[in-house]
């Protein structure tokens, strides 16, 4: 169960709440984040909550059954929106483009990238700094000194930054030069990093894991908001088959399951969700229908030339196209009303 507590609950109120919990043979822990605090309960012994509803101190009680309690959205009737200021939202009817290169390669190429950006009124730029790489021999990004490359011309352009963070060491010196922090497909049962990002003030989104379960990514995203970070979003981007035709087998299903499950923001990465260049704007599409929040997708000025992932990025012309389809497909589902 979910128990939201009152800003101002006393010490004395909230001793009183657990020995009742204890007394049904719950056991608890407490949740301070963002936006509220919050008591998990877990047991098994039935009781009537509301003789912990009317308890002073308590804003509201909820049964959650799920494993996966704060991300379910059995206690949340409104969908979470992430702020990132600026007039800048991502979830509850706000709709949003990322779009940029698998890896940060260069001065020029972020100026290019970010002038493409403002021409297509896109304000959320993705890249890399440090990549996870298949090869240890392949490129595996400017790291710290390229990110404030980055931040320098983002900022004076109005643009966001989202890119993934490995370890959690590399947490605190982003965190002046990063508006939302990327979990990448191999750190999503990362524990200790999920831990972390749930004690930072910063966005997180949290990929699912290369063959992940949807209650996996539901758990890892319980991680990060039960150590206090609210502001989370979950991204489908694919997972491993036996199919050999496409990079990943993109999971159309997870996205209405995911809106259903969970009150968080769902984002689509078609760009790794298929891996080929040519059909990447079909399932950004589709994804869109199905009830996607915002997409993220791979651009570069030449893809041929990209240090990484060119077989599935879009050139500007690409992306331009693809842009004013996402955002056409996104108002025909709200007409539907769906």
């Amino acid at each position: 169960m979910i128990i939201q507590l009152e800003s101002d609950i006393s010490e004395e109120q909230l001793s009183r709440l657990e020995e009742k919990l204890a007394s049904v043979q719950y056991k608890t822990n407490q949740v301070t984040t963002q936006n509220g605090r919050y008591i998990i309960g877990v047991g098994k012994q039935e009781f009537d909550i509301r003789s912990i509803g009317t308890m002073s101190g308590i804003r509201d009680i909820h049964r959650v059954s799920d494993a996966f309690k704060l991300v379910s959205r059995k206690w949340k009737v409104h969908e979470t929106q992430i702020d990132l200021g600026d007039d800048v939202c991502i979830g509850n009817g706000a709709f949003q483009i990322m779009a940029g290169p698998c890896s940060i390669e260069s001065e020029a190429q972020i100026e290019s990238t970010i002038q493409h950006l403002l021409d297509n009124n896109v304000r959320i730029m993705r890249g890399g700094v440090y990549k996870p790489r298949s090869s240890p021999y392949s490129f595996r990004g400017l790291g710290q000194e390229g990110l404030k490359l980055w931040y320098k011309h983002a900022r004076a352009n109005g643009i966001k930054i989202i890119t993934e963070v490995m370890m959690v060491d590399q947490i605190e010196p982003m965190m002046d030069y990063v508006d939302i922090f990327q979990v990448g497909a191999r750190n999503s049962q990362n524990f200790n990093l999920l831990d972390a990002l749930g004690e930072v003030d910063k966005p997180v989104l949290l990929k699912r894991g290369i063959s992940g379960t949807l209650d996996e990514l539901l758990q890892a995203a319980e991680y990060i908001f039960s150590n206090g970070n609210e502001r989370i979003m979950l991204c489908e981007r694919g997972i491993r088959s036996y199919e050999k035709a496409y990079r990943n087998t993109f999971d159309i299903n997870a996205i209405p399951i995911l809106k259903a499950k969970s009150h968080l923001p769902v984002v689509v990465d078609p760009s790794h969700g298929i891996g080929v260049r040519r059909y990447v704007d079909a399932v950004a599409m589709a994804g869109v229908i199905a009830g996607a929040d915002a997409v993220i997708m791979e651009v570069h000025q030449c893809p041929e030339k990209a240090f990484s992932d060119g077989q599935q990025t879009l050139n500007y012309q690409e992306s331009a196209t693809l842009i004013d389809r996402l955002r056409q497909t996104r108002a025909l589902r709200e007409s539907m009303g769906v």
